[in-house]
């Protein structure tokens, strides 16, 4: 039985690290893309808007970078167009363009005896109503 087996589908994505901006480089290997196809797919998903700093630098945050794996899927995995694409999340609604069976990452630990911090805190929470977003 001689099966065609695509890249895509050879390349497992590693985690996605618990950090809270990501430079265009480190999506690129995240999510298995090249940069200039994640700057093409900004033109063409609304959805999809990296914070860009001095030098117009791109950094994308945990849920851009879950959503361009979505988008990455989509396409790639099972075929649709970029229109298709397009349509199936924005069909889903901004607050589900990102798929459920994703796992979110273990934010890290503090150790037990260590009093909280609040700028630890702040940033935890941060970050966490932005997975939300």
């Amino acid at each position: 039985m001689n099966e065609r087996i695509s890249k895509t589908e050879l390349i497992a994505l590693p985690p996605i690290p618990a950090k809270r901006y990501f430079t265009i480089g480190e999506v690129s290997e995240l999510c298995g893309v090249k940069p200039h196809v994640l700057r093409y797919w900004e033109q063409e998903f609304s959805q999809l808007k990296p914070v860009k700093r001095r030098g117009n630098r791109r950094y994308y945050q945990h849920h851009e970078v879950l959503l361009i794996r979505r988008i990455r899927e989509l396409l790639y995995e099972q075929g649709f167009t970029i229109s298709g694409a397009r349509n199936k999340l924005d069909s889903r609604g901004a607050s589900h363009a990102v798929p459920d069976e994703l796992p979110v990452p273990a934010l890290p630990a503090l150790p037990q005896e260590a009093p909280l911090d609040r700028v630890w805190i702040r940033n935890e929470l941060i970050t966490i109503l932005n997975l939300l977003k």
